[in-house]
């Protein structure tokens, strides 16, 4: 694991410092670690590959066969990120991520059951359990006698997770009694550990994690939902009816839930990144195949202009999505701690980039991806949940937004203190005007930003292009948060665009990255590196273009207008 902290690129990004030293390049695996990784994924090809004649049946059925469950444990998927003193693999982030990639290009069933006992279910005992906790549960659920699941969703909370209803009674031996019914819990049907998350006391916000055992009396599991994908995976409601939690499965300090609820999901999206990588990549494997079989007007369809754009557009946005969450993984092996908007746009951006690539494969296909022999519909019905769990992304969007607007807000107010303090502080106060002016330079002049060698090599152009938008961008920020003031947290469609705007420019930037270190490790595929990141960049620079316009020249009143007389109406206003 490296070490070190670059802190983020993304808050730097709202307030105008788009230094590359926050995006340093990403090493390769050690010989040791890579020869692991490709046993693993060795390991796991070839056991998918036997199985590729049931997963339709699986998900004809809704379920996956106990047996089938039994193996993947056996093959020891259920402790990939248990360190290896607790009889797990003790994987990385990156490498967690690329076996997940290699499941999904599989079975994104299968890859959800493995990613909700390790990404969510049990990452909590991982990162914030005690050592007496870690030496009780990890062995089991590593390997695999102990399955897990995560237990936050209910019935009226949905994305506000502060607002659950579960309860937990402190008793006077210390104990807690828990009440209370999770929904949507994927593995809830057969996992034997459950973190739970529960109203713990009076104050808004006071939520306490607890793992659970399945043993406990008063736990109970609800009939399987059936879903329109990820049919196979177990999904259902798990009931909590009085169970008696003993004091130290108390998970973190009590009252501290809510920060380890979203600490876990932060962790665990570069699992599900990774599988959408990997599915992408199948989506393009199967597409590709489909268009060089399949003959009109007396050639290939290979050979057709518009076909080859879907195909090129689907590799570009797969390769994104792999630059993002080796991003996002190598941010959490360094040890970083700020990465929260980080993993946040690599869930956006991953999960709707596979919706279009997995879309895009389907039409490709034709008619034969619309029936159920082949399997491009299902690889579409399954990814569409990407967009909805683990945060929603209109939630998520709404996050980066607020919270770089938050960022940008807290700096220009110590810039104003700093100018308020020019007399009686002059030395503190001119450093943080300096501060302020060289980054409202470099709106001015682009040329500024920070980027190394890249400002005079081969991706020199894409360099000034993002540095030109990045600044733009810096430059709305601060224009929307001066004119809003703290009305911008009610100002929901202003904030998607600065979110929409932050996401793609960090994407460009770490494609970017990607390229330059390809490049300068002569990689076979590094001039398609350069193709692609032109691509990307330029339909980057277009869309950051016109949200920034949009900040200020908008439909906005009149959409709002609307969406309100169709909420009063009921329905369609014309209907």
């Amino acid at each position: 694991m490296a070490s070190g902290s670059y802190g983020s690129f993304l808050r730097g990004l709202f307030i105008g410092d788009i230094s590359m030293e926050r995006l340093p390049s990403i090493p390769a695996l050690s010989d040791e670690r890579g020869e692991t990784l490709s046993m693993v994924l060795d390991s796991v090809r070839k056991f998918l590959a036997g199985h590729q004649e049931h997963f339709r049946e699986f998900d004809r059925k809704g379920a996956q066969p106990d047996e089938y469950v039994t193996a993947l444990a056996e093959l020891g998927l259920f402790g990939l990120i248990i360190p290896e003193e607790h009889g797990g693999l003790g994987c990385s982030a990156r490498e967690y991520a690329r076996v997940l990639e290699e499941i999904s290009r599989q079975d994104a069933s299968t890859s959800l059951t493995v990613g909700a006992h390790s990404s969510i279910g049990m990452k909590g005992i991982l990162l914030f359990g005690s050592v007496e906790q870690k030496e009780r549960y990890l062995p089991k659920l590593a390997s695999g006698e102990y399955r897990a699941a995560f237990c936050l969703t209910e019935a009226g909370s949905g994305s506000d997770a502060a607002s659950i209803t579960t309860r937990a009674h402190r008793q006077d031996d210390g104990s807690w009694v828990l009440s209370g019914e999770k929904i949507w819990i994927t593995n809830g049907s057969f996992a034997e550990v459950f973190t739970v998350f529960a109203k713990s006391g009076d104050a808004e916000g006071d939520i306490t994690a607890f793992i659970v055992e399945r043993a406990f009396p008063g736990v109970s599991s609800g009939p399987k939902e059936d879903k329109m994908g990820i049919r196979a995976s177990a999904t259902c409601s798990v009931r909590f009816d009085g169970v008696r939690v003993p004091a130290e499965n108390v998970l973190g300090a009590p009252g501290g839930g809510f920060k380890i609820a979203m600490a876990i999901l932060n962790n665990g999206r570069t699992g599900l990144g990774g599988g959408c990588v990997g599915a992408m990549k199948r989506c393009i494997e199967m597409a590709t195949a489909h268009a060089v079989q399949r003959k009109q007007f007396g050639r290939p369809i290979a050979s057709f202009g518009l076909i080859q754009e879907k195909l090129a557009h689907m590799t570009a946005l797969c390769y994104a999505t792999e630059a993002v969450v080796d991003r996002v993984a190598f941010l959490i092996d360094s040890g970083e701690e700020d990465f929260s908007l980080e993993a946040a746009s690599s869930k956006v951006f991953g999960t709707e980039s596979l919706w279009r690539v997995a879309d895009e494969a389907l039409q490709i296909a034709g008619g034969n991806g619309f029936m159920r022999e082949y399997p491009f519909e299902r690889i579409v019905r399954d990814c569409r949940i990407n967009r909805i769990f683990e945060g929603t992304n209109e939630i998520l969007r709404l996050y980066v937004g607020l919270t770089g607007a938050k960022e940008a807000g807290s700096y220009l107010e110590r810039v104003g203190q700093g100018v308020g303090s020019l007399f009686s502080e002059p030395s503190a106060a001119m450093s943080v005007v300096t501060d302020y002016a060289s980054k409202r330079l470099v709106e001015y002049i682009p040329g500024m930003a920070h980027g190394g060698e890249l400002e005079d090599g081969e991706l020199a152009p894409h360099f000034r292009i993002l540095a030109k938008y990045s600044a733009a961008f810096a430059h709305g920020v601060d224009s929307s948060v001066r004119h809003h003031r703290r009305g911008i947290t009610e100002q929901q469609i202003v904030v998607k665009r600065l979110a929409d705007c932050a996401i793609d420019l960090f994407v460009g930037w770490c494609v970017l990255s990607r390229v330059d270190n390809e490049l300068r490790m002569k990689s076979p595929n590094a001039h398609h590196g350069v193709a692609v990141a032109t691509v990307l960049i330029n339909e980057i620079k277009r869309r950051v273009n016109q949200n920034i316009r949009r900040l200020s020249r908008n439909e906005d009143v009149q959409v709002a207008g609307i969406g309100a007389a169709v909420v009063d109406k009921g329905g369609y206003l014309w209907d």
